[in-house]
């Protein structure tokens, strides 16, 4: 459980620090599309095109910040199969927490005492959480659900892309939430995969639940880089928390055997909930002060909120 708990929280260090790198390698690029006025880095609905968000995944600040991600990414599959993901989603997710402290440090910004007091509610919570949790389960599942798993990441994130681009500017939130259920979904495929221990690679790759994984990933990375782009409402990264966090914790639940401490499952449902809403609320009253579009500079601007670049 120790050992869960600290894979976790490392995990939640590298995805924190990840997108604070994102979230400044993205507005550099869109405001280095807006200064030239171009034409190609928008589609016909006002969203992000391809080519613009493949230039913002070549800045500097954004490969760093992917490095980090999949060391996050290691680290948090880890911890998915060491802790029940109700435990192990909520502490990743934890972020946005980890977010907005370094902002202080790296994005000279100021926190207001609401999202300090959030900032505690969501540490308290992940102490009642750590308290409740048991063992986690087996991971055991039938083949067909991989295959159902591998579907439903397929269609989430090949539909997720088709909407964002139709919805273009509007789909901050949509982008966020999409990209959290793929997360999710990543976590999923982690804790259900096959040949992972003992480690036997033929079914390692014939696991309909790998590809899962790659799909789930990579689209939700996209999605997440879209989220930013756009300009990261703080209803967007609420959605993200939700989203990677309670259909997986719910999934592990009553799919995969994920189980509180004898009489403690109240107190695993009072702090999972308390979690998710006080995450919610470091995003919530880390409303931008200003618009993303207003500054010139290549990077945030002193005033900007660190929720704007809260991602997972």
């Amino acid at each position: 459980m120790i050992i869960g708990l600290l894979t976790a929280v490392a995990a939640s260090a590298c995805y924190g620090t990840g997108s604070v790198l994102q979230a400044v390698g993205s507005r550099k690029s869109a405001r280095r599309e807006a200064a030239e006025s171009s034409t190609t880095g928008v589609t016909q609905h006002g969203g992000p095109s391809l080519s613009s968000t493949a230039k913002a995944a070549v800045t500097w600040e954004f490969m760093v910040g992917t490095v980090l991600d999949f060391v996050g990414f290691g680290l948090g599959a880890l911890a998915a199969r060491l802790l029940p993901l109700f435990l192990s989603q909520t502490v990743i997710s934890a972020n946005l927490v980890i977010t907005a402290v370094l902002s202080i440090k790296l994005l000279g910004i100021r926190l207001s005492r609401a999202e300090w007091s959030s900032i505690a509610v969501v540490c308290a919570a992940l102490v009642l959480l750590a308290t409740a949790a048991g063992p986690e389960g087996s991971g055991h599942t039938p083949i067909a659900t991989h295959w159902w798993l591998l579907v439903a990441s397929v269609v989430l994130i090949g539909g997720g892309i088709l909407i964002v681009r139709l919805l273009g500017g509007r789909a901050a939130i949509l982008a966020g939430l999409l990209s959290g259920l793929g997360f999710g979904a990543l976590g999923v495929g982690v804790r259900v995969l096959n040949g992972v221990d003992p480690f036997h690679l033929p079914s390692l790759l014939g696991d309909p639940a790998l590809y899962a994984i790659l799909v789930a990933g990579i689209g939700g990375m996209y999605l997440h880089t879209v989220a930013l782009q756009i300009g990261s409402v703080n209803g967007a990264t609420a959605a993200l928390v939700v989203g990677e966090t309670v259909v997986p914790g719910i999934l592990g639940v009553l799919w995969l055997g994920d189980a509180s401490r004898p009489g403690f499952a109240w107190v695993a449902v009072l702090g999972f909930v308390v979690a998710v809403a006080g995450a919610v609320a470091v995003a919530w009253f880390g409303e931008p002060e200003a618009e993303p579009g207003a500054a010139g500079a290549g990077t945030p601007e002193a005033g900007e909120r660190p929720t704007e670049v809260a991602a997972r």
